[in-house]
């Protein structure tokens, strides 16, 4: 009997005997210390403070700030015993087994550096670095220094996309002849706010292709491979933007349009066109379409929609529109607790932790594939970077044997 992928993953971990624990290798709880956790909210305080706290495993030890007195006042908020004035400071610590990034990217280089150099494992948010050339530094220097390394790209770690994967893998929907992506990326449009007033500029590494496009383009890889060439647009058409409460109008110079077709490494041919701001019509849509059937991706969280909040829906043979396609509780492991909270942004934060965790213990199932490194990051900001060319040049630009 010729078993499914996901018959063969779940038999895997059946018997090997896997179970969770609850340490690291030094036999306590993960420490984790996070760069940029604030009393005034952001990321960190928005999903990775709520993922920890719902996970066995970890213990929020430390945080740093960029001054000491804003470092205290977010300790005291989140009950946090240690905290520094400086990411230097929170990677030299002894009691800090783990150093989260979670600041804007054109800080990452500079806070991460410190974390690897002191041989601490670490967790980056995506984008890596604010360029090529800056991701490569670091994947290099994790390399020399031996350290585990995970980046964020959180849709990897989804229940929903994981299932996805294995419901193409298993033959749901035949030979897949062709899959198209249609978003807005929600940045990139009309206004701005004083806090993302820095993503305007291209240079800085957060751009519609590096966070909206680059985490779905990752999310549509894992579930179908790897492009073999693609052609692109890449525009900009609003060069200039207005200050949603001051009415201040500033120049922008990243791009608010992107499109890029390709043939992915099976063959099938793939469309994606990501849009800045937000749509009134469709905020999020991805097909995949097979010689025996369909899927149908759709998000409650859009614009953000690899935060989580994913719905499956599929036809095969002469099945009439597509259903719903309930996730299964396998594909949860042990965070139940999160099955009926999959809108919030936590949700696959906390399932990336719970992979990174089984890492860190050594009690990944053989069969099972854990967070992405800084190498992967590395092949993303490279795909990017090939799709620009292709844009710029206007000519087909292959990928297969670029690491990408």
């Amino acid at each position: 009997m010729v078993m499914g992928r996901s018959e063969v993953r779940e038999q895997a971990v059946a018997n090997t005997g896997v179970h969770m624990t609850s340490t690291s290798p030094h036999g306590g709880l993960i420490r984790v210390g996070v760069v940029g956790l604030s009393a005034s909210g952001g990321w960190a305080a928005t999903a990775h403070v709520p993922a920890l706290a719902g996970l066995d495993g970890y213990e929020l030890r430390a945080l740093s700030a960029s001054t000491a007195e804003s470092a205290r006042a977010a300790g005291e908020k989140y009950a946090v015993p240690l905290a520094f004035a400086s990411a230097e400071e929170l990677a030299r610590s002894e009691e800090v087994d783990l150093v989260v990034v979670t600041v804007k990217v054109p800080h990452h280089l500079e806070l991460i550096r410190p974390a690897l150099e002191a041989g601490k494992t670490v967790f980056s948010e995506w984008p890596l670095g604010a360029d090529l050339a800056q991701a490569e530094e670091l994947a290099d220097l994790a390399h020399r220094r031996g350290v585990l390394t995970g980046v964020g790209l959180q849709a990897r770690s989804a229940p929903s996309l994981r299932y996805l994967r294995d419901l193409v893998a298993d033959g749901y929907v035949g030979r897949v002849l062709s899959t198209s992506m249609l978003g807005s990326g929600g940045i990139g449009g009309a206004t701005y706010e004083d806090n993302y007033a820095y993503i305007l500029d291209v240079t800085s590494g957060a751009t519609l292709l590096s966070i909206p496009f680059g985490h779905s383009v990752d999310a549509l890889t894992m579930v179908l491979g790897e492009f073999r060439e693609v052609s692109a647009l890449i525009e900009n058409l609003r060069p200039e933007v207005v200050h949603v409460t001051s009415g201040a109008v500033a120049a922008k110079s990243a791009e608010d349009q992107i499109a890029v077709t390709g043939v992915l490494e099976s063959g099938a041919v793939a469309a994606m066109h990501l849009r800045g701001g937000t749509s009134r019509a469709t905020a999020f849509h991805w097909e995949i379409n097979g010689t025996d059937g369909d899927l149908v991706v759709k998000a409650v969280q859009a614009p953000w929609w690899w935060y989580g909040g994913l719905r499956l829906y599929g036809a095969r043979g002469s099945d009439g529109a597509p259903v719903e396609l309930p996730i299964p509780a396998r594909y949860q492991r042990s965070l139940t607790q999160w099955a009926e909270r999959t809108a919030e942004p936590a949700c696959n934060v906390a399932h990336e932790y719970a992979l990174l965790r089984d890492q860190i213990t050594g009690n990944l199932a053989p069969d099972e594939d854990g967070v992405p490194d800084f190498r992967h990051a590395v092949r993303r900001h490279r795909m990017l970077e090939r799709i620009r060319e292709a844009a710029r040049t206007g000519r087909k630009v292959a990928l297969a044997g670029q690491g990408a």
